[in-house]
């Protein structure tokens, strides 16, 4: 079982058979440095509900978002743009942890804030045009163990994680082309998840697209 824990948590291993890269560290900070970032980041960040562009209708969703980045850079996915706003202390202790990590520089980041499991995210991928194509997406979890599963646009199959407080995973190369993604709702998960995900926006053009 222990051996089972470490291939789960070795960073090198690529957990996607084919059209893409999926790496798992594993916990990257200790309980407590994790307790502290997520009750950091839900005082300090300014939410507001996500809205989803489902049948022709802009939907207020029950997710709760903030958009940050080295320029204030716009973001437009499902049919609302939102601006970025300038770091914060948390955030760019953590953009620097994750920088560390896993060897790549981003300049912007998505904090989702799911207040307990009734909250999810649909299918999709991160490939909206301002992104850059196929560079690596850091995504740090805080506080609730939620499911997170990916699946391939063409052959169906699913890769599932058990993504644990304080824990990173990182998709990278083909992953947004071939691989969709998802958050399922768990109604019996009561404590509230803040999501980080770190990513690099084209420095010039912001052509986007919607998911």
């Amino acid at each position: 079982m222990d051996l089972f824990a470490d291939l789960l948590t070795d960073p090198t291993i690529n957990h996607l058979p084919h059209d893409g890269t999926v790496n798992y560290y594993g916990e990257i900070v200790t309980p407590q440095q994790a307790d502290h970032y997520l009750a950091q980041l839900h005082q300090e960040t300014p939410w507001q509900f996500d809205l989803a562009l489902i049948q022709g209708k802009l939907i207020t969703t029950s997710r709760r978002v903030a958009w940050y980045g080295n320029q204030s850079y716009n973001y437009t996915y499902s049919g609302s743009t939102k601006q970025a706003l300038p770091w914060t202390d948390t955030l760019l202790a953590l953009k620097s942890l994750v920088e560390e990590r896993t060897g790549a520089t981003y300049n912007s980041c998505l904090v989702n804030l799911y207040d307990d499991g009734n909250t999810g995210m649909a299918w999709h991928s991160d490939n909206e045009g301002m992104l850059a194509q196929d560079a690596a997406i850091a995504s740090i979890s805080l506080g609730a163990e939620r499911r997170f599963l990916l699946r391939h646009k063409t052959t169906k199959q699913t890769i599932e994680f058990e993504l644990a407080h304080g824990s990173l995973l990182v998709m990278k190369d083909q992953t947004q082309r071939y691989w969709l993604h998802s958050l399922p709702k768990m109604a019996r998960v009561k404590e509230k998840r803040i999501n980080l995900t770190f990513r690099v926006v084209k420095e010039k053009g912001t052509t986007t697209s919607q998911k």
